[in-house]
């Protein structure tokens, strides 16, 4: 099974909020996301001038959450390893690796067209190393030299490592969600230390932000943006069900440190770990 191509287009479009906002590199902006941008502006001012939500405002937030945790896991948790499924344009390869230099191994992987279109990119920023790399990678495959196991398999064992899917889950029906849970987490077992970092779209927050995030993500993508979980507790059941050890679904605008109105608060960030922790009673990455 093979992740849709309308995903695609959100990379393009996400390039771009990061390179207006001031986080990623003008060589990892394209064309076709400033088009997308600039398409979706009229409806996000129009909500905003409003007093409503922002699309942008909910991309960054969960940008920045997870950011974040990954920053968090890289300090306190062993990770010095980290594979981004699914990467698009997303400049955090290219911020951490300038950040942590030789101490982490950072790849990002993609379809085909996708990959070979961000490691241009990287090219000509000069960022390309043995430590930071582009691998082909399709997220649903189950086997063969282009599957998670295998794209994971050229990595240390020995060193803990961090998957994230950041705009992947929304995309995809349930079934295909909870199988690529199962095979990162088969795949983390496998390290010294495992975690798993993602957004996630939730029924009981299909608030007037939601809403609109949905409409302006619909758009981009011409096609539905699925809600899996009626809540975080399905969720973290779910995630644990499918081999981890620790789950918590929390609100990106928390997770980043950003203000509770803020407009971005809709968004919530999954994290879940191989490897058991005690909090308040409950495991928790």
């Amino acid at each position: 099974m093979t992740a849709p191509d309308n995903i695609s287009p959100t990379a393009h479009y996400t390039g771009e909020v990061w390179r207006r906002a001031g986080l990623s590199h003008p060589w990892l902006a394209t064309t076709e996301g400033r088009v997308m941008f600039d398409a979706l502006h009229p409806l996000m001012a129009v909500s905003h001038a409003a007093g409503g939500p922002s699309l942008e405002t909910y991309l960054l937030a969960r940008h920045l959450a997870i950011d974040a945790r990954l920053e968090h896991a890289i300090q306190h948790h062993g990770v010095t390893q980290v594979l981004e499924v699914a990467a698009g344009m997303s400049p955090r390869g290219w911020r951490f690796t300038r950040r942590h230099g030789e101490r982490l191994t950072y790849v990002e992987a993609d379809l085909p067209g996708m990959a070979e279109r961000k490691r241009r990119a990287l090219e000509r920023i000069g960022a390309l190393s043995d430590h930071h790399r582009v691998r082909t990678l399709d997220a649903l495959r189950d086997g063969g030299p282009d599957s998670l196991a295998a794209v994971a398999g050229e990595l240390d064992p020995e060193r803990g490592l961090a998957i994230i899917t950041e705009g992947l889950l929304g995309y995809l029906p349930t079934d295909a969600v909870v199988g690529l849970w199962r095979r990162c987490a088969a795949t983390l077992g496998g390290f010294a230390g495992g975690r798993y970092l993602s957004d996630l779209h939730l029924g009981t927050a299909l608030s007037p932000v939601v809403r609109v995030v949905r409409i302006g993500l619909s758009a981009v993508v011409r096609g539905r943006v699925h809600l899996h979980f009626d809540g975080p507790a399905e969720a973290e059941a779910q995630v644990r069900a499918c081999g981890f050890a620790a789950a918590t679904v929390a609100p990106a605008a928390r997770l980043a440190e950003l203000p509770p109105q803020s407009q971005g608060s809709a968004a919530h960030i999954l994290e879940a770990s191989t490897e058991p922790a005690a909090q308040n009673g409950r495991a928790t990455p």
